[in-house]
């Protein structure tokens, strides 16, 4: 009986250290992956060497779905990615090699767009530009790249009379949370290009107030 039952367990243990040591075998082969952009020095994949991933998956380094890879990582530190982010992100995306993070990209884009991600995704787009400790803000030039690249695919007419304003405009050097959050708001909610449903009373930013006066100056 005592047998029996050192023999169950024994297989109980065997059986359980297969799905374990499949893991790590994937853990591996991530960190090797890993390996194969980060610097030596600082042990983290910094600017050059995410140009040579981008160049290697075929896209741009100011690709979207960059930005997303990050977002999945969940990354705190623009144009670099430590280990356990990159762990974190590709053990998720179940990509070990180049071509299988390629192959995950659909299935990443598919999944930021959902509703109940895309926002979560559009704030951290914000905070990710926030180069400097205790920054704020976000310059208009940067502001304009990103909503070209977040909201660009989704509200492209928005985005190309915002950028167009942004541009013009005088008023403001720089872009805060408050606003940028107003931004996606506007696309949500507002009728455009009637803007009929516009009501400047209803707690918006200033500066959407601007804007929105500003396309009913310029309707052509």
């Amino acid at each position: 009986m005592r047998r029996g039952s050192r023999k169950s367990s024994s297989s109980a243990a065997t059986a359980s250290a297969g799905p374990t040591k499949a893991v790590s075998k994937e853990v591996e082969r991530i960190d090797q992956f890993f390996y194969t952009y980060a610097d030596n020095s600082s042990g983290m994949i910094d600017p050059e060497g995410i140009e040579t991933l981008c160049s290697h998956l075929e896209v741009p380094h100011t690709d979207v779905r960059i930005l997303m890879l990050a977002w999945k990582m969940g990354c705190e530190k623009q144009g670099y990615f430590t280990l356990d982010e990159w762990r974190t992100g590709l053990k998720a995306l179940r990509a070990d090699s180049i071509s299988k993070l390629k192959k995950a990209f659909p299935e990443l884009v598919q999944e930021v767009t959902r509703p109940s991600n895309f926002q979560d995704f559009y704030i951290y787009a914000f905070r990710y530009c926030l180069t400097e400790d205790k920054k704020k803000c976000i310059e208009i030039p940067v502001a304009c790249e990103l909503l070209n690249l977040v909201l660009g695919l989704q509200f492209r007419p928005q985005v190309d009379k915002l950028n167009n304003y942004l541009k013009y405009q005088n008023d403001y050097k720089v872009i805060n949370m408050d606003q940028w959050m107003g931004f996606i708001r506007f696309c949500n909610e507002i009728n455009f290009p009637s803007l009929d449903n516009y009501d400047s009373d209803l707690a918006w930013p200033l500066i959407l107030d601007n804007f929105v006066e500003w396309l009913r100056e310029n309707k052509s």
